[in-house]
């Protein structure tokens, strides 16, 4: 038999390989077949969750894309943030580290000053103890002699109290 001619009346269904599984059913079972799958599948739809959409216009497989599009996009930017959060602490604790260090050495800076202004103010007191030593056999005249505001002189003290000869 060649294709598109109609076969013989006298061939009993089933027996055209051409025609395979549908082959001996007859016309009204398969139509009541596919009426009852067209009324399941309408069915599973209308239980299907995205359905209303379907009624909007909207194609359930185009919500399924944006929502995995909002999904990589928040996952990609919680990725961004933890990053960036990481970034920040390192940063933070850095900084901490810099000011802990910068205050051990400004300390350090601050006792050797202080044990130097000590030094000093000793050194100080010794040159005022030889200077004193040293006055009364020195011959200066008075108005000369000046010794800071608030300190005493013993020279000066002295001479103001001995007469001019």
């Amino acid at each position: 038999m060649m294709p598109g001619q109609i076969p013989e009346p006298s061939l009993a269904p089933g027996s055209l390989p051409s025609l395979g599984p549908l082959a001996g059913i007859s016309a009204t079972t398969l139509t009541d077949q596919l009426k009852l799958h067209a009324d399941f599948r309408q069915l599973g739809a209308m239980l299907h969750p995205l359905h209303f959409l379907d009624r909007l216009g909207k194609r359930p497989l185009a919500i399924k894309t944006e929502m995995d599009e909002d999904g990589d996009r928040r996952k990609r930017r919680r990725e961004k943030n933890k990053v960036a959060a990481a970034r920040c602490r390192n940063k933070k604790k850095e900084r901490t580290d810099f000011l802990q260090k910068e205050s051990e050495r400004l300390e350090t800076v601050n006792c050797d000053l202080k044990a130097q202004i000590e030094e000093l103010r000793v050194e100080r007191q010794q040159l005022m103890v030889m200077l004193n030593l040293h006055r009364p056999t020195c011959i200066v005249r008075t108005d000369s002699v000046k010794t800071p505001d608030g300190e005493a002189n013993p020279l000066l003290e002295q001479l103001a109290r001995t007469p001019p000869k």
